[in-house]
């Protein structure tokens, strides 16, 4: 296996990319700071460079830690499990080389999905979570990523590819920036995340990934069935007010349905609210960190939430209409969503 920077080299500004072999494949993270421990996890067909901005400041004073996922980024991309619990999985074993027994969980898009379920899996290792215009709340998602996840899928990627196809697709993005639409928030974002896929491996990785969360109808995995359980478990919310891709109403129903949750809305922000306001994106973690303690697990207490089961529907509590449509999400993905 690859080395891990010793704390003392760890750059004080920032984090250069170190590497790990877990189960014969090169796993790529960026780990800057001392302290408690931070782990952020991107979103689909990004990786930890998103983080950029926001690794210094944390690192003041925690240990940071950003991965690329597995078929993301500098990680391998190979034919594997590209499922959320797969994911949740390989977190759990690099932290595990890294020495890292517990962290609170900063996950974004996808990411926030795979630190939801990290937490369902190994509660007695997740601190706090805080929720990044997460997915897995409802089934409705941007349409060109159900279009994605149809068959074809790749030929599709791959003529974005062609001489000709950036600068077209560029000139679109530039144009729904001018109409001031929601998607135009993320324009450059989203354009980066096609840049991120130059090759087959890279697309059939992007592909597999978003199909293992999406299909046709919308998203097909939710935490709205196992949310009951995270009692006790310190939340925060944050989502961008103009997200196109998991719409704001998301964030609302997620909040209801986490009784004690924090919710941050950033008025403006599209799917990307790190990038919008890095300053007070840090500042809100490094508060929330600062006056929460760490959830404290109970296998007991854990017992008994289980048997009680998931109580009745609290979700759109502030949202009647869309608390009966989460519902009915939550029942069209339950063959999905029981991980």
């Amino acid at each position: 296996m690859a080395g891990t920077p010793a704390r003392g080299q760890r750059a004080e500004h920032g984090a250069e990319v170190s590497h790990r072999t877990i189960h014969g494949y090169r796993r790529a993270y960026r780990i800057a700071g001392e302290g408690p421990a931070i782990l952020l996890i991107h979103g689909i067909g990004d990786s930890s460079e998103t983080w950029a901005e926001v690794i210094p400041e944390l690192a003041r004073h925690h240990t940071v830690i950003a991965p690329d996922l597995l078929g993301h980024g500098a990680s391998d991309k190979p034919r594997a499990d590209y499922s959320v619990a797969a994911y949740a999985n390989g977190v759990r074993d690099l932290l595990g080389v890294l020495g890292i027994e517990r962290a609170t969980l900063v996950g974004h898009s996808l990411g926030g999905g795979v630190a939801m379920q990290f937490a369902y899996q190994y509660p007695e290792r997740t601190d706090r979570l805080v929720l990044v215009s997460a997915g897995g709340v409802g089934r409705e998602v941007n349409p060109v990523l159900r279009a994605v996840s149809l068959p074809g899928a790749d030929l599709m990627l791959s003529t974005l590819r062609l001489p000709g196809m950036r600068s077209q697709v560029g000139l679109f993005a530039r144009l729904i920036r001018l109409l001031d639409t929601d998607l135009g928030q993320d324009a450059d974002e989203l354009l980066g995340l096609v840049d991120a896929l130059p090759d087959a491996t890279s697309r059939s990785a992007f592909i597999s990934t978003l199909r293992a969360v999406v299909d046709w109808r919308g998203q097909v995995v939710t935490m709205l069935d196992r949310c009951y359980l995270a009692q006790g478990m310190p939340t925060l919310l944050l989502w961008g007010s103009r997200d196109s891709v998991v719409r704001v109403r998301h964030a609302y129903a997620a909040h209801a349905a986490m009784p004690g949750s924090r919710l941050e809305i950033f008025e403006g922000a599209g799917h990307f609210p790190f990038h919008n306001d890095p300053a007070r994106f840090g500042a809100l973690i490094e508060d929330f960190v600062r006056t929460s303690a760490p959830a404290d697990w109970s296998q007991e207490h854990w017992r008994e939430l289980l048997r009680a089961g998931r109580p009745g529907s609290t979700a759109g509590a502030e949202d009647p209409a869309f608390g009966r449509a989460v519902g009915r999400g939550l029942r069209e993905t339950t063959e999905r969503g029981a991980t």
